[in-house]
Parts: structure tokens; C-alpha cells; sequence
């Protein structure tokens, strides 16, 4: 039955624009419980693939979850137009504003005993605004009415990315469809994303 499921559901997906899914929250913390079949969907489908995290009658609402707009991870070495589409999109449709976030780990050159040396702080942001902004630029101009906000953030992707969702009713990362084959059919932040993020969540494959 499991394998029909899957199949069912991943058929579906290639002929369908997006496939939407519900997945059940754990607790307070917004954590989320992917069945085995709702795991494979998210890490094969063809298609993007929404989750919907469902709400505990009994969960009070979490202190910092009070935003409604879209968040969208960035890597700014890889391909994002697919991504990008999505978001934008979603903001556009939904009326919302679009948090375009990027984080970037600081190298351990640049860590001292007291935190990060400033001046290597300012340039690494600097040149990382700089290639988001170009990024940006194009779908701005296209979605004109969507107002953007652009992040950079110096932390590893998934907790820049979690710590952006905690303002946003939607969170969009993306999934290499094409990924060596010992490696995991997600990468950390949409893993990340999928397991601890407190909204509702976008897996957009690319490449």
C-alpha cells in the first residue's frame, strides 16, 4: 500500500504544477513528522511540493511566528530562476512582501577569540548584498508590485534560513533535482526547512 501511495502521489506530481501535502506538527516548536512517503515525494517529485503544517488545537501560538509574508532561501552559486518564479509568485498572488535571504558561513580565518573581525564582516556582506542584489534584480523588475527585502546573514544557510521563517507564512528553499549518488536527495537547508520550520514550506526543484 505504501508503494502505491508513493507512486500515486509522485505520478500526480509530474503533471500537476505543485503537489500539496499536509504534514503533522510536534509541539510548541512547529517541528514537523514526514511519513516515509511524504519524504520520498519531497526528495523525487518532478514538481514543487507544498507542505502544509497542520495545527494542534492544543499548540498555544509561538511568540515569534507573527509574520505573513514569503521567505525564499538563496544559494548565490547556484541557479535560482525556478526557485525565484515560485516566490515571487507566491508573494505576488498572496499580496505579501518577498524576504530574500542568504546566509553566509563566516571562514575560520576570519573568527577571533572575541567573534568575527569587522572588517572581514563588512566585506564578506558587502560583496554577498552585491550578488543577491543582482539576483534580485530581474524578478523585481518583472514583479514590480511585490515589495522585496533582501537578506544577508553571517550564519550557515539552514539557520539563516529557519531564523527568516520565524516572519513569514510561507518559506520556499529549493532541491537539487540531480544530486551525486551517495549524497541526500535533500540538501541541510531544505532538510532543515522540512523538519523545523514553524509555517508552511515550498520545496521547489532546480537544475
Amino acid at each position: 500500500m505504501a508503494n502505491d501511495a508513493r507512486s500515486a502521489l509522485l505520478k500526480a506530481a509530474a503533471v500537476s504544477q505543485m503537489i500539496v501535502l499536509g504534514s503533522r506538527g510536534l509541539g510548541a516548536a512547529g517541528s514537523y513528522f514526514l511519513g516515509d512517503i511524504s519524504m520520498e515525494v519531497v526528495s523525487r517529485a518532478e514538481r514543487p511540493v507544498v507542505l502544509v503544517r497542520a495545527s494542534l488545537e492544543n499548540d498555544p501560538p509561538s511568540p515569534v511566528h507573527k509574520g505573513n509574508g514569503v521567505v525564499v532561501g538563496l544559494h548565490l552559486r547556484d541557479p535560482c530562476g525556478e526557485l525565484l518564479e515560485f516566490a515571487f509568485s507566491a508573494a505576488a498572488a498572496r499580496g505579501r512582501s518577498l524576504r530574500a535571504v542568504h546566509g553566509h558561513v563566516v571562514p575560520v580565518q576570519a573568527r577571533m577569540p572575541w567573534g568575527v573581525d569587522p572588517e572581514v564582516a563588512a566585506e564578506i556582506t558587502d560583496k554577498a548584498q552585491k550578488k543577491l542584489h543582482k539576483k534580485l534584480r530581474p524578478w523585481r523588475k518583472r514583479f514590480r508590485g511585490v515589495r522585496v527585502i533582501d537578506i544577508v546573514t553571517l550564519d550557515s544557510p539552514a539557520r539563516a534560513v529557519l531564523h527568516a521563517s520565524e516572519k513569514g507564512k510561507l518559506l520556499v528553499v529549493g532541491r537539487r533535482r540531480h544530486r551525486g549518488a551517495l549524497a541526500p536527495r535533500l540538501g541541510p537547508v531544505a532538510h532543515a526547512a522540512v523538519h523545523h520550520a514553524a509555517c508552511s514550506i515550498a520545496v521547489v526543484p532546480y537544475g
